[in-house]
């Protein structure tokens, strides 16, 4: 007979701020709630207030840290031991669940104090600046206290097994597609322009620069092209020396935007482009793309090459070549026909990683570290 588990999911990054792995923790939070088990999140928050899902437990207070072409918020208190050790004796998780465990001190303190099954997920491909602070000597007793491992893409598996070898099972990052294909497009941006879209942090390692050079290249030959620029941030100065040198227009930057504004934007898009340059570990904005039925031009870096396949979903051109990325995208362009084959392709190929199908991965991996070999709930 199925039984609930009380699990406890834990990270190391403010969960007050928008990010790839708080996201990942809340859609299997959501998802295992719904499946009747009791789960807890326990991350570090700089605005509690802003936090409304149930079952968080806030962890001290975020700094932000330098992390592989991005910026990490992360708590790095010696104080929150005391804490953690008498929350973890009060909750008597069944599972630890600890996400990039070994990039600050709330998930390094939790995995010290847990007698619970610990699982680590790893996210990233080229981890955080701790990684180059001796973590490795120093991770090697909190290592041993992992019984299971998973990473979100075979590049992040590379890289953490080169840190500690081990056995690591591959799980993606999920997709909550329903709510992209269900969204509605912007009635404003169906003017009869064609809609290139960039979603992402305005950070040099996303590659909007090479996409504003192709733009200005294809700006001359289709004058009703409009590029979309969504993500928080501002652009770096080469950024700014191309829009200003080409005297760009057309050129939408709509900064920071809600989830469900971010899908409308999916939705209005003809193209989606994402020219990041490396250090991305998995495509979930491709994943988003699909989901909105969009073609794809992506560079073909590790990260995204494990989502998407050349011609198949899109276009896939070197990382750097603005010159490429303007061929791609000019071939969609010319070719309304391969947009849609693309389009259809992307929505099947989404169907692999809703968060449904993810978690009940993640569950069955849970439930083979067990003491009691009794499955748990998975709907």
């Amino acid at each position: 007979m199925d039984r609930p588990l009380k699990l406890g999911l834990v990270s190391p990054y403010d969960h007050s701020v928008p990010g790839g792995v708080s996201q990942h923790i809340s859609e299997l939070a959501a998802q295992f709630r719904a499946w009747g088990h009791t789960v807890k999140i326990i991350a570090p928050c700089s605005d509690p207030d802003k936090i409304t899902e149930e079952g968080f437990i806030p962890m001290g207070r975020p700094v932000p840290v330098p992390a592989g072409g991005s910026v990490a918020r992360i708590s790095l208190s010696v104080w929150l031991r005391p804490r953690i050790k008498a929350l973890l004796e009060k909750e008597v998780f069944d599972i630890l669940h600890l996400h990039e465990p070994y990039a600050g001190f709330v998930t390094l303190n939790c995995l010290h104090y847990s007698k619970a099954v610990n699982i680590a997920t790893f996210h990233s491909y080229r981890g955080t600046r701790i990684y180059h602070f001796g973590v490795r000597r120093l991770g090697i007793p909190y290592n041993r206290k992992l019984q299971g491992r998973i990473a979100v893409s075979e590049p992040a598996r590379q890289f953490i097994n080169q840190q500690f070898p081990a056995d690591y099972r591959v799980i993606p990052n999920g997709i909550n597609s329903q709510e992209i294909t269900d969204a509605k497009p912007f009635p404003h941006l169906q003017d009869g322009m064609i809609n290139l879209l960039f979603v992402g942090r305005l950070e040099k390692r996303k590659g909007l620069k090479y996409l504003l050079k192709a733009y200005g290249r294809l700006k001359w030959d289709w004058p009703n092209l409009r590029l979309l620029i969504v993500g928080p941030g501002k652009p770096d100065d080469d950024s700014y020396r191309t829009m200003s040198e080409r005297n760009l227009q057309d050129v939408v930057f709509l900064g920071r935007v809600s989830h469900e504004d971010k899908a409308r934007y999916f939705q209005s898009a003809d193209i989606y482009c994402s020219p990041a340059t490396g250090g991305e570990s998995f495509g979930i904005v491709l994943l988003e793309a699909m989901a909105a039925g969009k073609p794809i031009v992506a560079t073909s870096i590790e990260g995204y090459s494990t989502v998407m396949t050349h011609n198949r979903e899109g276009l896939m051109v070197p990382p750097k070549k603005e010159d490429a990325l303007a061929d791609a995208i000019e071939a969609l362009l010319k070719d309304p026909d391969l947009r849609a084959r693309f389009g259809e392709e992307g929505k099947r190929r989404v169907q692999e990683y809703t968060w449904g199908h993810v978690a009940k991965r993640v569950m069955d991996y849970y439930t083979q570290y067990l003491p009691d070999p009794t499955p748990a709930f998975t709907g």
